[in-house]
């Protein structure tokens, strides 16, 4: 498919982030100046660092042109001999296959009929471990017309390793052992950990995590690719997204940079008490994009050590919201609630189906006012009325512009997202690509359920201070 690139430009509006519009809670030039040395500093750091140790995600938009030639081609076999297609992850493996689902197909596609969904298989993602969730999707699926994508970098994930040990089992008992590979892709680390070795012994179809990508930054590797190429998304336009924004976001100067910009402003309300992100798209398929930034940002950024080792507690929480429908749920709080939050409205300018307001209601003049718009006009409008809202009460907002939503476009704001997220963690001087929260809680998981070479994990857990029952209710 071809895309226009200078039709399909996303941008951003930052003004209502400024004390000129939205007053004393926003940003003044003087503010932003004050701190360019630190803005320069990041900037060298995130370019310095392109390509490097865990920024390998930088250049997945330029290095993969055999991936993503094998990945067509399974994608297209996958579609011939399978009318399901099963992704076992979770985190990153598990968030970004399903925004990009959710964002560039049907609203109800699992739901149309064969001939509507051009033939391509029922998508699920299984990103738990609720028993019922596991028990419902076998409920749904037909074995023998499943293939399912495996992944996990590490091949420890104890989520991920338990759906792959319940989905073997199933398929051993119903196809045959010697039919289990037919059914199984495993994407995972080259050269490390356990889901390759097993992949290599079991003869399951292999594609690859590089190294330098992290869960949160796989979207736009074969994590995310061979999902959404199975299931008909243009993986090529998506990555030609990303490195359309990747190449116009390379200014040193925030205001030609819209990912740094971002950043900038982010940092100074952190530095302000604004800890709390609120992420809000005016399209329901973008409502899961909202879920995978928060993942994105809360565990890049909410550290407890600077890159020298001193203590800190930084980050700033995601929040997600869906607009219109939280302007009826969260709107009364951000709007004369504290002042601890910035919020970001994504727009999208064209909506891919219209839908006109009939003629009705006569006798009621506030109900027809409504007859002869759009529902596509209602949207827009709400969301500017929103934005003016929040900019009246002084509140810290910002908006991203989307021209429609497509492969190209989608790709692009990945890269966007992935970029602002670089620049922020350089600003607070933490390691954005690393995780130690998340992994004390998986090694006491480990640790509680038995797991060889966790016993001292399993001791500390239980030399915890008791509970008192008085205190339990």
């Amino acid at each position: 498919m071809r895309y226009n690139k200078k039709k399909l430009k996303m941008c951003v509006d930052f003004n209502n982030m400024m004390t000129k519009w939205v007053g004393p809670e926003g940003f003044t030039e003087k503010q932003m100046l004050a701190i360019g040395d630190e803005v320069e500093r990041a900037y060298e750091s995130v370019q310095a660092g392109r390509g490097k140790g865990m920024m390998g995600w930088t250049e997945l938009p330029y290095n993969q042109d055999d991936v993503v030639k094998d990945i067509l081609d399974t994608a297209y076999f996958i579609r011939k001999n399978f009318e399901y297609f099963v992704v076992l992850g979770i985190g990153g493996s598990a968030l970004g296959p399903t925004a990009a689902f959710k964002a560039l197909k049907h609203m109800h596609y699992n739901e149309l009929p064969k001939r509507k969904r051009a033939g391509l298989p029922k998508f699920y993602v299984e990103d738990n471990v609720d028993p019922e969730r596991m028990a419902a999707l076998l409920d749904v699926i037909v074995p023998e017309k499943t293939v399912f994508n495996i992944i996990t970098k590490s091949g420890s994930t104890s989520e991920t390793m338990t759906q792959y040990l319940i989905i073997r089992d199933m398929l051993e008992k119903k196809l045959g052992k010697e039919n289990v590979a037919k059914h199984i892709i495993a994407t995972t680390s080259k050269d490390s950990g356990n889901l390759i070795k097993i992949a290599q012994k079991e003869g399951y179809k292999t594609f690859y995590i590089p190294d330098g990508v992290g869960g949160r930054f796989s979207e736009l590797s074969p994590v995310g690719l061979l999902p959404a190429a199975a299931i008909g998304i243009d993986i090529k336009g998506l990555l030609w997204g990303a490195a359309y924004a990747d190449e116009i976001y390379r200014d040193p100067n925030p205001r030609r940079n819209a990912p740094l910009m971002a950043a900038v402003l982010q940092y100074l309300a952190m530095k302000k008490g604004k800890n709390i992100s609120v992420m809000m798209p005016y399209a329901d398929g973008l409502k899961e994009m909202a879920d995978w930034y928060c993942q994105l940002w809360a565990e890049s950024l909410g550290k407890n050590k600077n890159l020298d080792g001193t203590a800190c507690n930084k980050g700033q929480t995601p929040v997600k919201a869906l607009g219109v429908t939280d302007q009826h749920s969260q709107i009364q709080l951000y709007t004369e609630g504290p002042n601890d939050k910035v919020i970001t409205f994504i727009a999208v300018e064209n909506y891919r189906k219209e839908v006109a307001i009939p003629e009705g209601c006569e006798e009621f003049p506030n109900v027809n006012f409504l007859c002869g718009h759009t529902m596509g006009e209602l949207i827009r409008a709400e969301r500017k009325a929103t934005e003016f809202a929040v900019t009246k009460a002084g509140k810290p907002n910002h908006t991203i512009v989307l021209p429609e939503l497509n492969a190209f476009t989608l790709g692009e704001l990945i890269m966007y997202f992935e970029l602002q997220t670089a620049y922020a963690g350089a600003l607070l001087g933490i390691d954005t690509f690393n995780q130690p929260g998340v992994e004390e809680g998986k090694n006491a998981t480990y640790a509680l359920l038995g797991r060889p070479g966790y016993e001292a994990k399993k001791a500390e857990l239980g030399s915890a201070p008791a509970k008192i029952s008085r205190y339990i209710v």
